[in-house]
């Protein structure tokens, strides 16, 4: 396939296993920057004498700055193409974390905790573009679901390099060590990918058609059904992302090395849906996939509930277990999801991703800031919590269903498809 470069000359595009290791990367950014310090906390809120409550704050804050930019990000990359806008977010992301590493007090962490905030998404919301500007149909979704399985690695692993790094180091270290990660990938994205906007197909950055184009998604029914569908189902999972602290060191009763036992079998569930939905490309119908994955978080959420309600001393492995189920079926309803909302604007894939990040941000800014605080004191509170997510989720599937193919939609509406095939993936 051939893709231009820069300046509009045809270029060879990177092979797709080293697409889906490149985007996958800059796609960790979210991620990383959230989970690796868990292990910090208490360190960090002795250090400058916080309670649990304030150092959650640190991720309230960062996650509200990401939602806000993350609406500017794909119209930028939409009006002056996807690389220079990664380059450039990438640089900005590594200079806030230094900033955080050299942070002397909270109030200057959470400062330059709002700064690394705006650039964090850049390459998750500019990378969904990437790959539909490349591909389309089965191959985006087999791409769209590898590059959920490297993402999925970051909640993983973060807890665990965070934990390594407070054993040869003060906390600091973590964010000195995404210092390193970003420079890692701006040298990775200048060699290796090229530029798959082209100048001809970019739209003017101008406030006014800016706001015309936000009206124009946000006025599709069909857009905001399936971007809340795909946010509410998520954030099941992420009140318990968001509220691990307490669900580790406080239910379980682990001390700071006990976070993988957590976040390992629930991303090893995300990663085994982003794979098993690359393996039904293709042959399962994307209608039918997501169905699937909503009946696994809905069994997911009944023993959940079972659970927590019948055993007052939650036990590894039982504890993590429906979580697990939970992550498989979210990894099997994403890629069908995104795709679909980004193919109802192929002209501004970058505007959509934005949009449809932008609500999932605000959902997680809000279930880190308000729900997990509220919830976390009690495993019953949250597994009723994330439960009511799931719910929230699939009726908004359902509604979509219902609304947009039990029923003819008019031609020329803003809720029309608008490429029929993607619309069956």
């Amino acid at each position: 396939m051939e893709t231009p470069d820069p300046s509009g000359a045809p270029g060879a595009s990177p092979h797709p296993a080293r697409l889906a290791l490149l985007l996958g990367g800059l796609a960790m950014f979210g991620a990383l920057s959230i989970d690796t310090i868990f292990p910090a906390f208490p360190q960090i809120g002795q250090q400058f004498g916080a309670d649990t409550l304030a150092m959650q704050q640190t991720i309230s804050a960062y996650l509200t700055t990401y939602a806000l930019m993350s609406l500017v990000h794909g119209p930028l990359s939409d009006a002056v193409g996807r690389r220079r806008v990664i380059l450039w977010g990438i640089a900005l992301f590594a200079l806030s974390s230094a900033g955080c590493a050299m942070a002397t007090s909270l109030p200057m962490l959470i400062a330059f905790r709002l700064l690394q905030g705006l650039t964090a998404g850049v390459g998750l919301i500019v990378g969904r573009a990437v790959i539909r500007d490349l591909f389309d149909g089965e191959h985006a979704q087999r791409l769209m679901s590898q590059v959920s399985m490297v993402f999925g690695l970051a909640p993983a692993i973060a807890p665990i390099i965070g934990g390594w790094l407070l054993g040869w180091s003060r906390w600091p270290a973590i964010f000195w060590f995404l210092v390193l990660f970003a420079a890692v990938l701006w040298i990775a994205v200048r060699l290796l990918l090229p530029e798959t906007h082209p100048a001809t197909r970019r739209l003017p950055l101008q406030p006014g058609a800016l706001g015309t184009r936000y009206m124009e998604i946000a006025r599709s029914g069909r857009f905001r059904l399936l971007a809340f569908a795909a946010a509410f189902n998520f954030g099941a999972l992420f009140l318990y992302i968001a509220s691990a602290p307490a669900f580790v060191l406080g239910h379980l009763h682990m001390d700071t090395r006990g976070f993988p036992w957590f976040f390992i079998p629930v991303i090893s569930g995300m990663m085994l849906g982003a794979f098993t939905s690359g393996r039904m490309a293709g042959r399962v119908d994307g209608a039918r996939q997501v169905a699937i994955g909503f009946g696994c978080c809905l069994a997911a959420a009944a023993c959940n509930i079972a659970y927590a309600e019948w055993s007052p001393q939650p036990v590894l492995p039982w504890a993590v277990m429906p979580i697990m189920l939970l992550a498989f079926g979210i990894g099997l309803v994403s890629p069908i999801i995104n795709l679909m909302n980004l193919d109802l604007f192929p002209w501004q894939r970058g505007g959509a991703s934005s949009v449809q990040a932008f609500i999932s941000l605000v959902s997680n800014a809000l279930i880190a800031g308000v729900w997990s605080p509220l919830l976390s004191g009690s495993t019953t509170r949250l597994a009723c919590g994330s439960a009511v997510f799931t719910l929230l989720g699939w009726a908004c599937w359902r509604l979509d269903r219902r609304r947009f193919h039990a029923e003819r939609v008019p031609a020329g509406s803003p809720d029309a498809p608008a490429l029929e095939p993607m619309d069956e993936l």
